[in-house]
């Protein structure tokens, strides 16, 4: 086992976890985004525990990536990822409909040799209506010696008095472009990484299939390093379909709805959990798969 993680920061903006004198990632939960881009609660930079960061913010390509964040393409129309919406035969679109993720209230707690951190928030559409009220669980475990976990959990309840459809360009006519939810954005220098999936899956042919786990393997710049991002579902989640792209630039979602709408009556909740391994080196197949073994839900 590794050393054990603790909080070492906590304001009125960011949460920072750390092992030793590694920050494994700052948490900034009240950004000062610009309105176009889906203000929302997000992870950057975060680290590897040899120091190196695995994460993108703000591209000149998608200024609305940053780093590891919760999203939603489309939720009835409104864009809670930020930046333009795809539209059925007329492609990407600025529209008025760009919404927010607030943050309301954490509640916190470090126990042995784990960081659990809980989460309240409220989506609200650019019109100022409360439409989602969200409960996000993460939690710091399983830090060794080449890695540690992150694992991430949502429950989004509709709060409006009509169901809430949840859809993806995909849904709306752009082939292969199902990205939704919990979403990744690696640094520049990932791009043409190496992915490998359960089952043999390897490459982009991942794109819009299913797996049980994904891992994405880069290059960092300027030292002579490699990092393994381990994505890994829960067996509970429904429909996962798996974005992921290495050319153009490198990015992962388990997407929730690639290619089906995904409907949420009033009043009811949709519950998603993932977990985020990110190591040290370059992770062969055989290597994950013995991790995943080892690490079961």
């Amino acid at each position: 086992m590794g050393e054990r993680p603790v909080i070492t920061r906590q304001d009125d903006e960011v949460l920072v976890v750390s092992v030793g004198d590694v920050e494994l990632f700052t948490y900034v939960h009240r950004p000062s985004t610009p309105a176009f881009e889906g203000p929302k609660p997000y992870l950057h930079p975060v680290r590897t525990l040899a120091g190196d960061v695995v994460t993108a913010f703000r591209p000149h390509d998608h200024r609305w990536h940053k780093g590891v964040q919760m999203t939603a393409t489309d939720v009835s129309g409104e864009n809670f990822w930020g930046g333009v919406s795809y539209v059925r035969d007329q492609g990407y679109v600025a529209l008025p409909n760009v919404g927010t993720m607030r943050h309301e209230d954490f509640t916190i707690t470090e126990t042995g040799d784990e960081v659990h951190v809980g989460e309240m928030l409220s989506w609200f559409t650019e019109a100022g209506q409360h439409w989602i009220h969200e409960t996000r669980q993460f939690t710091v475990r399983d830090v060794e010696e080449d890695s540690w976990t992150l694992e991430f959990a949502t429950t989004l309840t509709n709060v409006r008095a009509e169901p809430l459809v949840f859809g993806s360009p995909t849904t709306n006519g752009r082939e292969l472009a199902g990205y939704t939810g919990f979403f990744w954005r690696g640094p520049r220098s990932f791009t043409d990484g190496t992915v490998i999936a359960a089952d043999g899956g390897s490459g982009e042919e991942m794109m819009g299939k299913s797996a049980r786990w994904l891992a994405y393997i880069g290059q960092h710049d300027e030292v002579d390093r490699t990092s393994t991002m381990l994505f890994v579902d829960h067996p509970a989640n429904k429909n996962t379909t798996w974005f992921v792209r290495t050319t153009l630039f490198a990015a992962v979602n388990p997407s929730f709805a690639f290619f089906d709408t995904v409907e949420l009556p009033s009043g009811e909740s949709l519950t998603l959990r993932y977990r985020l391994v990110i190591a040290n080196g370059e992770w062969g197949r055989e290597h994950v798969e013995s991790y995943v073994e080892k690490h079961p839900w």
